[in-house]
């Protein structure tokens, strides 16, 4: 079973917002950076937003900084993505995973296992 499970996709209108969740089994989400990302048909998947262990620091790729949000709860062993004033270029396939502080640094992720994504579509 893949330690990730994302939800929250959906088909919205451009300005629109939306909240993905990932939930997270088979390690201790406390103690590593959380990270989303996505992939948009015919592109590789791209790092979108990250979230230390500690310390509440966060960081984000230009295209979605200033509309997107990242937030995690431990108890839950669950990341968020809050997605705000959506754009088209938005559309992807949106995934979660953990990351060492190397890999929050460089976008790289630790686990091989991927989930299968939420689909979110920005379309009038």
């Amino acid at each position: 079973q893949a330690p990730f499970v994302e939800s929250g996709g959906g088909l919205v209108q451009p300005g629109g917002s939306l909240r993905l969740s990932c939930v997270t089994s088979g390690f201790i989400i406390s103690t590593y950076a959380m990270l989303w990302y996505r992939q948009a048909p015919g592109k590789e998947r791209e790092y979108v937003a990250g979230l230390r262990a500690v310390g509440e620091i966060s960081k984000y790729a230009d295209s979605v900084k200033g509309r997107f949000t990242i937030s995690r709860d431990n108890a839950k062993n669950t990341v968020y993505l809050q997605m705000n004033n959506l754009k088209p270029e938005d559309t992807a396939v949106y995934y979660c995973n953990a990351a060492s502080i190397s890999g929050y640094t460089d976008g790289t992720p630790h686990f091989a296992s991927w989930g299968q994504g939420t689909q979110v579509t920005v379309s009038s």
